[in-house]
């Protein structure tokens, strides 16, 4: 950000190549349509390089000045699609089995059935408030203070249903994963004398 602030153009290109897939997911997560989130990418990277001289250091890395202006972006432009009825003709779900995924993390070890196996088993693990919040999240791209208008709830109650939901998840699917890698493992063994 320096050498940015400097008038460093190359600059720039670095950022853009060690944040760009990250960027690009967070749009993708909030659009759901690719071509959209690529535009909210680029628009991201020029604003930053319109307004470099604001980075100010002690108050956050460039990592996580970069991820707001994703964030806000990309929810920008969710609100200008969907007053303009974007996502009535065109909101839907990748796919099964198409390669359709910016994690930057890559695929989980399972395979999506099993992957969605895991996921309904969590789903009723959870309390139905989690449950209400995390699909207004993830399936309508609410941000958490819509949600709370939405609902009526408070914020902080939805945050906490939001962070619990998403911990009781993530658990689950870290042990189903651990179960299946066990079983694979023990099925892989051979009885020599059989």
């Amino acid at each position: 950000m320096a050498h940015l602030k400097a008038g460093h153009s190359d600059a720039l290109a670095v950022l853009f190549d060690r944040y760009h897939r990250l960027v690009l997911s967070i749009a993708y997560k909030i659009l759901r349509d690719l071509s959209e989130a690529e535009d909210a990418m680029q628009s991201v990277f020029l604003e930053i390089y319109r307004v470099a001289a604001q980075f100010n250091p002690a108050k956050g890395t460039t990592k996580v000045w970069l991820l707001q202006y994703a964030y806000h972006r990309s929810l920008n432009r969710r609100q200008y699609l969907r007053i303009r009825n974007f996502y009535d003709a065109s909101e839907r779900e990748p796919a099964e089995g198409s390669d359709e995924q910016l994690s930057p993390r890559g695929p989980l070890p399972l395979a999506p059935a099993e992957t969605r196996e895991l996921l309904r088993q969590g789903l009723r693990q959870i309390s139905a408030l989690q449950r209400r919040t995390l699909e207004l999240a993830y399936f309508e791209g609410l941000s958490l203070r819509e949600i709370a208008e939405k609902t009526g709830e408070s914020l902080g109650n939805v945050r906490h249903h939001y962070y619990r939901g998403l911990s009781r998840l993530r658990s689950v699917l870290l042990d189903g994963n651990a179960k299946e890698k066990t079983e694979v493992a023990s099925q892989g063994t051979v009885d020599v004398e059989a």
